[in-house]
């Protein structure tokens, strides 16, 4: 018998570019990431209804966050024996200590949208103006 021993990972900054935090900070700051635990947030669901609820979501990129989000042990996939074959997704315990989070994350975006909305737009135009200017504001002409 064999037996692997995973070491712990070293405890440093998400801020250094070695950090094993870093993988999990890119994993739920995924917006399909995010969309995902707010489905399953509501209980079990299907692949096919998980498609259709996250409107915009590809067959392929759903297929990869659920699996991904299955070995970082956030979801479970659960394969039932019938004919055709039921697989249902659902949160594992850790995937549910995410859906607090990332709920208030998608109430501050829907609260500051209009806010980041018109910020966008006055970056977009100053740049457009911008485009005709030397870097010291000069017209190129």
């Amino acid at each position: 018998m064999v037996t692997t021993q995973v070491e712990a990972p070293l405890l440093t900054s998400p801020y250094q570019a070695d950090c094993p935090a870093r993988r999990i900070l890119d994993r739920i700051g995924d917006r399909w990431t995010v969309l995902i635990v707010g489905v399953l947030a509501d209980g079990d669901a299907r692949f096919s209804e998980l498609k259709r609820r996250i409107e915009g979501v590809s067959q392929k990129m759903l297929t990869q966050t659920l699996r991904a989000l299955e070995r970082d042990g956030l979801v479970r996939r659960t394969v039932y024996p019938e004919v055709p074959a039921r697989v249902e997704y659902a949160l594992t315990e850790a995937g549910r200590t995410l859906c607090e989070p990332l709920r208030a994350l998608q109430e501050w975006s829907m609260t500051h949208l209009a806010q980041v909305s018109t910020s966008q737009q006055a970056y977009d135009q100053h740049n457009q103006q911008a485009e005709g200017a030397l870097p010291d504001g000069r017209p190129d002409r």
